[in-house]
């Protein structure tokens, strides 16, 4: 019952925690090297506009159905769906963010087991053949053990519950994670040759800013940047008590991961120049996390084993507040669908997920068509079918959503709109140029 479902002890926790969620592996790089690749500062503007326009309306979406049903996702969808057009059929929208949190959170633990062993090694000294070495524990038994360790931790912190778990945890990791960032962005400030690093990264280049491709790729990231459409927001919003002003929260939340992706990218570049590494980075957050920047700590002695150690030490902290988000989806979900006392949920959810990851840490190819699938399918369908749902189909989302806000409510009407037509025109376009050939990655596996 809504009543007695846990609640987060305060609303910094909740904020910390949804941050968060938002703020993974794909901050600490993808964004950087897409800024970087498609016009620096003009990028960040085309991002930022997306970011207004898609993802901080579909996360307020997220915000109003969790926190005025008070349910995980599926049951969240047929409470408004019930008495309106579709009615139960829009259990099926809470069943796709369900698998999304499921098929992510299975192949985000084997490379979250990447970033724990490759801290671990920061403290001995990376070999001098990054390449060599990764490509022989980024599958296999070591890459599953890993991997199983990591999704142990999540699991045991999910199992403790919101306040006592994911809040506590939230509440020093993210603090955490932004000294560390800030800590190494202002290290890499001193190198020498660090420069052309900020070059590279804040160039502005409008020349090829608006192709079809670059467009896609910015919509995209603000999209899947916010952990939008796997129900993770939604589900912590469901925790929340009514007096929380969502439209004042969803802002903060999308500001704080766009400045932790930014800030990303002010440690990462300098680093890499500076130590003459620019040729090696590709455009694969592996490439550069995983071969680049361990030889970059390589060649920088004693001090390189200290970065290298923070560095990694941040993305686990990242990987692990993402990972909880994630599995807390299908956790709440077996709680709230099957009946089970959360203990039970995580333990069995959980293992069933890390038994899935099997696959992603055995062959690695089988992890980027998850990841392809899940993002190009999963998380935009998901968010086209959300916009659609709160937009036409919610009775009253403007009041929901105005509960604990006060004030004018234009900016909710605003919303609104943006949800019947905007969003969807996007996230249709999203879909259309990036469905084919998410279908050929899959086709080619087989």
């Amino acid at each position: 019952m809504a009543g007695s479902r846990e609640r987060w002890n305060s609303k910094a926790g909740f904020v910390f925690a949804a941050v968060g969620s938002a703020v993974g592996l794909g901050n600490m790089w993808r964004f950087s090297y897409m800024t970087a690749e498609s016009g620096g500062a003009a990028f960040v503007a085309l991002y930022l506009g997306f970011t207004v326009l898609v993802g901080v309306p579909i996360m307020l979406a997220e915000l109003t159905i969790g926190r005025g049903s008070g349910k995980s996702p599926i049951q969240a969808l047929a409470h408004y769906g019930r008495d309106r057009l579709g009615g139960s059929a829009w259990k099926a929208l809470g069943v796709v963010f369900v698998l999304a949190g499921f098929i992510i959170i299975s192949y985000y633990g084997v490379i979250a087991g990447w970033t724990l062993r490759y801290a671990a090694e920061a403290l001995v000294g990376f070999g001098s053949d990054a390449g060599a070495h990764f490509g022989e524990i980024s599958e296999g038994l070591d890459a599953f053990l890993f991997h199983v360790v990591f999704m142990a931790v999540t699991i045991a912190i999910v199992r403790r519950g919101v306040s006592s778990g994911i809040e506590r945890v939230s509440l020093v990791a993210m603090p955490a994670l932004l000294v560390l960032v800030i800590g190494i962005a202002l290290y890499a400030a001193t190198l020498d040759g660090g420069s052309a690093g900020y070059a590279y990264y804040l160039n502005a280049d409008f020349a090829n800013v608006f192709s079809t491709k670059v467009v896609v790729d910015a919509a995209g990231q603000a999209f899947f940047s916010l952990s939008l459409g796997m129900g993770a927001i939604l589900t912590y919003a469901s925790y929340l008590d009514r007096d929380n002003n969502l439209p004042a929260q969803s802002g903060v939340i999308a500001a704080s991961d766009f400045g932790v992706a930014f800030l990303a990218g002010l440690m990462v570049f300098p680093l890499i120049f500076a130590l003459g590494l620019e040729g090696e980075v590709s455009g694969s957050t592996i490439g550069a996390l995983f071969v680049a920047l361990p030889k970059a700590f390589a060649g920088m002695g004693a001090a390189g084993q200290v970065v290298g150690f923070l560095f990694f030490v941040a993305l686990v902290v990242g990987a692990l507040t993402s990972a909880i988000s994630l599995l807390e989806v299908v956790v709440s979900a077996g709680m709230d669908g099957l009946g089970w006392e959360r203990p039970r949920s995580a333990i069995v959810m959980g293992v069933a997920a890390t038994a899935m990851g099997a696959a992603s840490a055995w062959n690695i190819k089988v992890l980027g068509v998850m990841d392809g699938v899940a993002n190009n399918l999963f998380l935009v369908g998901g968010g086209l079918g959300l916009a659609l749902f709160v937009g036409w189909i919610m009775k009253d989302p403007i009041e929901e959503a105005n509960e604990g806000a006060g004030g004018s409510r234009i900016w909710l009407v605003i919303w609104l709109n943006l949800l019947r037509f905007a969003v969807p025109i996007v996230l249709i376009w999203v879909l259309w140029h990036s469905v084919p050939e998410t279908l050929r990655s899959v086709a080619d596996l087989f």
